[in-house]
């Protein structure tokens, strides 16, 4: 990812603040043939594990070729909060439109996880990172269905070797400008950072 200097964002950290805001991402890999394959879906994300950038946890469906991939480079796109930005939002008249925005990059292989009690300790995390007051457990399914969606999946995690941050939000403009977009966008998702 193209990261000027003054837009580049602690990683583990930012990674950190976006979640569980942002756990819904783009998994990228390359097919047989060179060719992106992209998959969206719920990860989750443990900085204590695996070293210094934590370990990404999710599956996909076994429908899903993307698990015959796994063992080529991928890379996780987060996205975080972003914005449109008018000149009109600028104290001077010397802007043009742009889009501020927050993302980061996981880089790293995929390793299948094959133990049943290690997927479902997977599956019941990402469960109890996205339930809210009242979560869902999977004690309420009998264990006779879990096991059949069990063969259904394949569970997966990625130890990050590179993490990436970006966080363009005007760091680049003068110091009135910048009062005056976060005026603009205090009422938007990006306006608390």
């Amino acid at each position: 990812m193209y990261i000027p200097p003054h837009f580049k964002a602690s990683e583990v950290d930012t990674l950190r603040k976006l979640l569980p805001m942002a756990s819904f991402a783009t998994l990228v890999s390359t097919d047989d043939d060179g060719l992106p394959y992209a998959t969206h879906l719920p990860v989750s994300f443990d900085a204590a594990a695996g070293g210094e950038c934590g370990v990404i946890y999710g599956h996909v469906s076994r429908a899903n070729s993307h698990h015959h991939f796994f063992h080529k480079p991928a890379l996780i796109i987060f996205s975080g909060p972003h914005a449109y930005v008018s000149p009109r939002d600028y104290a001077s008249d010397i802007n043009v439109p742009t889009w501020n925005y927050i993302a980061v990059h996981a880089y790293g292989s995929l390793t299948p996880i094959d133990d049943a009690d290690r997927v479902k300790e997977v599956l019941a995390t990402l469960t109890r990172e996205n339930e809210g007051d009242n979560p869902w457990t999977m004690a309420e399914v009998d264990e006779k269905r879990i096991q059949g969606l069990l063969k259904g999946i394949v569970a997966f995690e990625m130890k990050i070797e590179r993490l990436e941050a970006k966080a363009k939000l005007g760091q680049n403009k003068s110091a009135e400008d910048r009062r005056a977009l976060h005026n603009a966008l205090k009422e938007t998702d990006i306006g608390s950072w």
